[in-house]
């Protein structure tokens, strides 16, 4: 017999000059919620420095009693990857994360394997595909190359597709986990 358990939380991680509930997010929330997931966004908009924003989602997962996935979007990606490690995060999917980046504290990040699913456009030209690639080896993680620009926004449906899947193996393999 399997022990009820809490449902997942997803935990979403905005960009350095978006916001907590952009087009984007509000897309991947209506995905993760039709599947029975539950949603929260984090409002970073008081601070820049993506090491302060790594220790405010640190804050957070420390007060959650519930599985967590954790989704970033660019520096948001940056802020979900260093807080992978947490205990409560059972994977993460990031979208063009910007992973090596001068002044950013973290340069090296935890080796998650398949519980990492990283999106990212060819033609971005802020943060640039290669260190999607980096990471992604480093790490056995998988790794979308996808046609489009650092934001995503052209590929939406693609974007929702991919990160459906990404939740039905996070789903499935928590299952398992727990059996």
């Amino acid at each position: 017999m399997i022990a009820p358990t809490l449902p997942i939380k997803i935990i979403f991680s905005h960009g350095k000059e978006s916001g907590p509930w952009g087009s984007k997010i509000a897309a991947l929330a209506q995905v993760a919620e039709q599947r029975g997931f539950s949603v929260h966004s984090i409002d970073y908009q008081d601070m820049m420095n993506p090491d302060q924003r790594v220790a405010r989602l640190n804050a957070l997962l420390d007060t959650e009693n519930q599985p967590v996935i954790l989704v970033g979007s660019s520096m948001g990606g940056y802020v979900s990857l260093v807080a992978a490690s947490h205990p409560r995060v059972i994977s993460a999917f990031l979208m063009a994360p910007a992973l090596y980046m001068p002044g950013y504290q973290h340069q090296q990040y935890p080796l998650l394997g398949d519980r990492v699913t990283i999106v990212h456009g060819w033609q971005d030209d802020i943060v640039s595909p290669k260190v999607s690639v980096q990471y992604a080896s480093e790490s056995a993680s998988t790794l979308h190359l996808i046609t489009g620009d650092h934001r995503l926004n052209a590929v939406l449906p693609r974007l929702l597709a991919l990160f459906g899947l990404f939740l039905d193996h996070s789903q499935a393999v928590e299952v398992d986990a727990r059996i």
